[in-house]
């Protein structure tokens, strides 16, 4: 979700305005998931290398974080919406881990939509400490390292409950991964839009639908003749 720094700087304000715009547009798209029958949502709000912005801005990003937590939580619960989170969340201050584990406490039944949340993830770390658990598990004696393969390994990652993503939206422009669900991306379809995220709206949500539809997934396997 790139471009709320250039959003705000075009219309000069501060970043921090920027980000509560991106916010905005993280409920519009939620509520498109939910209109849309999509029913796995996962959003990059914070990456592992984010914590290398700014002290003043990350502790915008952390405020805004802490803000909707504590107070709109309780509205997608209604919606029906299944909170999860990914990453590593010992890195935040106690309040916030605690608001995102009660998060996840109050929605778990929902079945709706499922939000995934990635707070201070980094795809590489992730698979990592996939790896590190499953050399536990080799060394403990309750999984025979023979018989590992990709099914088994992902059960390790941190999104073992959740499905592998089918698409893939980036905004602003920018045309990379940047270190997001890099083991789960491996046959999920690209779309990179040059709209900024908070500008990111229904019609856009729809449009990256449309050209999902229309791209033929072949998982490696040749077309038919």
């Amino acid at each position: 979700m790139d471009g709320n720094g250039r959003w705000a700087a075009a219309r000069g304000l501060p970043r921090a305005a920027g980000h509560r715009a991106g916010a905005e547009a993280v409920r519009r798209c939620i509520q498109a998931a939910i209109r849309r029958k999509v029913s796995c949502l996962t959003l990059y709000a914070f990456s592992s290398e984010n914590w290398r912005r700014t002290p003043e801005e990350v502790a915008d990003l952390t405020a805004l974080l802490r803000y909707y937590l504590r107070h709109k939580v309780a509205e997608l619960n209604r919606e029906g919406v299944r909170i999860r989170i990914i990453g590593d969340l010992e890195r935040f201050d106690p309040d916030v881990q605690a608001e995102a584990r009660r998060a996840e406490e109050l929605t778990i039944a929902n079945t709706r939509l499922t939000l995934v949340i990635a707070l201070s993830y980094g795809g590489r770390a992730d698979i990592v400490q996939a790896a590190m658990r499953v050399a536990q598990a080799a060394l403990a004696g309750t999984m025979d390292p023979a018989a590992l393969d990709e099914a088994k390994f992902s059960r390790f990652l941190q999104t073992a409950d959740v499905p592998d993503p089918d698409l893939i939206v980036r905004t602003s422009g920018e045309c990379r991964l940047s270190n997001f669900l890099l083991w789960q991306s491996a046959y999920a379809e690209l779309v990179f839009i040059e709209t900024l995220w908070p500008d990111f709206d229904e019609s856009h949500f729809d449009a990256a639908l449309d050209m999902f539809a229309r791209r033929e997934r072949r998982f490696g396997a040749r077309p038919a003749p």
